[in-house]
């Protein structure tokens, strides 16, 4: 029996705070020096989005929080500027403003074959650093070849979408725990970190765990 903590991670393809929460709890969960096992779960920040959303991130910011683009410009510059601080190059001049529910597809997809942390991490890459287009079907069954998945294998999950009942129960299961926003950590089925946290915070929530593992 594997004495890793269990680490349930609710996140979006397109979410900043999401990519930099994931950077942030890297570095905590090194921190901690402990064995850690990551699941990450489906949440949808913006399901009624179109597939190709006509506007820059700006116009989308805008229109949705019903703010100045100005506004949306101060909020993409900071957190482009945090992003940086952990070593992400975000690029929102070439960001494709998009429907994430395929790309969670693709993620249970890779999931089923044990390989959905290296899946979530190139969606994120793909979304927020190299600006390619991660709702449509075939630009998603590209970045998957790329990974070495059979082509004709995704291609046939993705547009059966198989695995959108995964992606729907991700969904119910964040709001049966009432999570509002994303990245949100379950840590150990039981302790709750909402938000791009500091690693310390992570690395000492980790550490509190394995100390009451320890007492019993």
């Amino acid at each position: 029996m594997s004495n890793a903590i269990k680490v349930d991670i609710w996140s979006d393809v397109q979410c900043p705070w999401c990519y930099i929460g994931k950077r942030k709890f890297e570095a905590g969960a090194a921190e901690f020096g402990g064995e850690v096992e990551v699941e990450y779960h489906s949440f949808e920040l913006a399901p009624d989005t179109p597939v190709d959303f006509e506007g820059t991130p700006i116009d989308y910011l805008s229109q949705r929080k019903g703010i100045s683009r100005e506004q949306a410009e101060m909020m993409i510059d900071r957190v482009t500027g945090i992003a940086g601080a952990v070593g992400l190059d975000y690029d929102y001049d070439h960001i494709h403003q998009t429907n994430t529910v395929i790309s969670h597809e693709l993620i249970h997809f890779a999931k089923s074959k044990g390989r959905q942390l290296e899946m979530k991490e190139r969606l994120l890459k793909a979304y927020f650093i190299n600006g390619e287009h991660v709702g449509r079907i075939p630009d998603l069954v590209e970045i998957a070849v790329e990974l070495g998945f059979d082509r004709d294998e995704v291609t046939d999950a993705l547009e059966s979408h198989r695995f959108l009942p995964d992606v729907k129960a991700d969904v119910a299961q964040a709001q049966e725990y009432g999570i509002q926003g994303v990245p949100f950590f379950v840590i150990d089925g039981k302790y709750g970190v909402s938000g791009a946290q500091e690693a310390s915070t992570f690395a000492s929530v980790l550490e509190q765990v394995r100390s009451e593992r320890d007492a019993q």
